[in-house]
Formats: C-alpha cells, sequence, structure tokens
C-alpha cells in the first residue's frame, strides 16, 4: 500500500516529533483549575505537562492561582475574618480590587477552598473543589504520574517590585529541573531566569494577542526571543486569524517563522465551549455548549505546532493520535 498526500505528510512529522499535550491548570475543563484533582486527572488523560500559574504569598511560598487575586478561583469571600484584607491595588499596570496573595501566609491560604472559575460555562465544576496547592506540591504530583510541568510565573517584575522575588524563590525551590519548563508573558522575567539557569533551563516566551505583543511575532522579535528562550506560546489567535465576530478567516505563519528562528510553538488555550471556538466550529447557540474543539485541534497541529496548551487534554490526545497513525491505502475490489 502507498501513502500519498497531505494527511501523509502531516502524520509522518507528527510521528517524527509528538508535540506535547499541555493541561492547561490541570484539566481545568472538568475539574476547578490548579487543584489535585485536576492535575491527576490531566495525567489520567494522558497530557505530558501540566500548566501552573505561580504567585507568592506574604511569606514567600510559590502558590498556584491563575493571578494573585483570589475571588474569582476561592471561596475567600465567605470568610469574615478576611473582610478587611479587601483593596484595591495596580498590578502591573492595571487596577484591580479584591483579595491578594501577598497579604496572606501559606497557613492562611490553605484555609481557603480551590473553587471553579467559570461556574456559569462549567457548572459540573462546581461539584469540586480543593486546597491552595504549592509549586512544589504540582511538581510532586507531576513527577508520581511520570509527567512533567510547564510553570507559567505571573507578573514576576511586579512581583519583585513589591519585595516578593519570584524568579529567584523559583529557582532556589525548583531550578533547571528537566521536567520543567518555565514561561512567562514578562520579558524581563524571562531574561531573568536565563541569567539566573543558564542555557540548561528550559524556557518559553509567553505572547498574548494584544498590539503591545505585536513586535515579539516579528522576525527581528522571534530572533531577539531566540537569544534568552527556546519558544513561545503564542495566543492561538495569532496562529488561526478571527474576525470581530469570530469568523476563522485564515492562518498565519507565526509556527513556520518561529521554527526558522529555532524557536518552538506551543499555542494557548483550546476549549471545547462555544464561547472559545471560532464560529463554524460553534454547536448551538449556548456559550457553555460543546463545540467542535478537535478540529481546531487538528488544524493547529497539523499547522506544526511543537505543543498544544489546553482545558480539554483528551481532545488534544485523540486528536494527535489521530494525525499520527497511518493514513491507509483505499480499498479497491478485486479483479
Amino acid at each position: 500500500m502507498h501513502e500519498t498526500g497531505l494527511a501523509t505528510a502531516t502524520a509522518t512529522r507528527l510521528r517524527a516529533r509528538r508535540p506535547a499535550v499541555i493541561g492547561h491548570r490541570g484539566a481545568a475543563a472538568h475539574r476547578p483549575e490548579h487543584t489535585r484533582a485536576g492535575y491527576e486527572l490531566a495525567a489520567e488523560l494522558g497530557a505530558d505537562r501540566v500548566e501552573p500559574d505561580v504567585v507568592v504569598s506574604r511569606d514567600g511560598a510559590l502558590v498556584v492561582r491563575h493571578e494573585n487575586e483570589l475571588s474569582l478561583s476561592t471561596d475567600v469571600a465567605a470568610h469574615p475574618g478576611f473582610a478587611h484584607r479587601r483593596r484595591t491595588q495596580e498590578v502591573a499596570g492595571v487596577e484591580t480590587t479584591g483579595w491578594f496573595v501577598e497579604d496572606f501566609t501559606l497557613a492562611e491560604l490553605r484555609t481557603l477552598r480551590a473553587v471553579e472559575r467559570w461556574p456559569h460555562l462549567r457548572p459540573g465544576g462546581t461539584l469540586h473543589e480543593g486546597t491552595v496547592l504549592t509549586l512544589r506540591e504540582v511538581v510532586e504530583i507531576a513527577r508520581a504520574r511520570g509527567i512533567g510541568v510547564q510553570a507559567e510565573l505571573k507578573n514576576p517584575s511586579w512581583s519583585a517590585s513589591v519585595g516578593l522575588p519570584m524568579v529567584e524563590l523559583a529557582c532556589a525551590e525548583v531550578g533547571a529541573a528537566p521536567d520543567v519548563v518555565w514561561q512567562s508573558f514578562d520579558v524581563a522575567g524571562v531574561q531573568e531566569l536565563r541569567a539566573r539557569l543558564g542555557a540548561a533551563a528550559s524556557l518559553v516566551q509567553l505572547v498574548g494577542d494584544e498590539p503591545a505583543h505585536d513586535h515579539l511575532v516579528t522576525p527581528a522579535g522571534l530572533r531577539g526571543i531566540s537569544t534568552y528562550a527556546g519558544g513561545i506560546g503564542p495566543s492561538k489567535h495569532r496562529v488561526l486569524l478571527r474576525d470581530a465576530e469570530g469568523t476563522l478567516v485564515g492562518v498565519s505563519d507565526l509556527v513556520a517563522q518561529a521554527h526558522r528562528a529555532g524557536l518552538t510553538v506551543a499555542p494557548f488555550t483550546v476549549r471545547a465551549e462555544n464561547a472559545f471556538l471560532p464560529l463554524h466550529l460553534r454547536r448551538g447557540t449556548d456559550p457553555a455548549g460543546l463545540g467542535d474543539a478537535g478540529t481546531e485541534t487538528r488544524l493547529l497541529l497539523a499547522l506544526g505546532v511543537d505543543g498544544l496548551i489546553t482545558d480539554n487534554p483528551e481532545i488534544a490526545v485523540r486528536e494527535r493520535a489521530a494525525l499520527a497513525a497511518p493514513a491507509l491505502a483505499p480499498v479497491r475490489p478485486r479483479p
């Protein structure tokens, strides 16, 4: 039998490099983010790595929360004893009101429950909760299951400016471990990681889809990133282009450009709910309804990404296997 065509070429490339499936905040489509249950489920669903976000407590503990404000992902508002700690501050140029990790010790954070961030989209997540974990605990959970960690440092330059040296703490606690990838949107933070950990560290420069990040994905910007990091983690919208109405209008050449600069590419974040998909992949009108995330995943994999950050590891694992499978020649009737 002969294998021909684009499908076969894609399958050959996938078998050769096996793009990593990275469980975003665990398996966030199924369990509240940054919980033990979420990280364990991500491993069970086949993720190669899990992706915790890292912030710093008042006593210098590296804890995993999507941001340093606690009210969206914990039950802090239900604790009367902490009511007086609600305040407003500017975090990395954005004014935010709420309860902040840096105002709590680790022991105090342990009294909170981690809850579903998007109950309106993921009501099933409200059936689960967990404790606030440290980065060290996430690394231990991952290692016990034979998978890696891709840890995002949240606003490390801002954190250092308020007396909490996140990069220094991260380097001391985990360092350049072979099963840990470090990433951040903060260019200075990734550069500091490189300076402290050297070339042995696996580093990724995250790139949002805001205009302020446009310079990072120019040929010159990509070459600049290659001097201190080994990869980029762009918003998927920089690869799969949409218009203001959410219609997919084309694909960019960012993956090829990054590869030419010697960088790997692992875009974020693939999610299965209609609210996060382009119009033609939505199924029905309910934002919380499940659309066709498999097609979006296949397209990104076929474009040559080296990894994929997703709330649904099981979809990425399934589509990676399907694309990597040998193509079958058409069956012809015997003469």
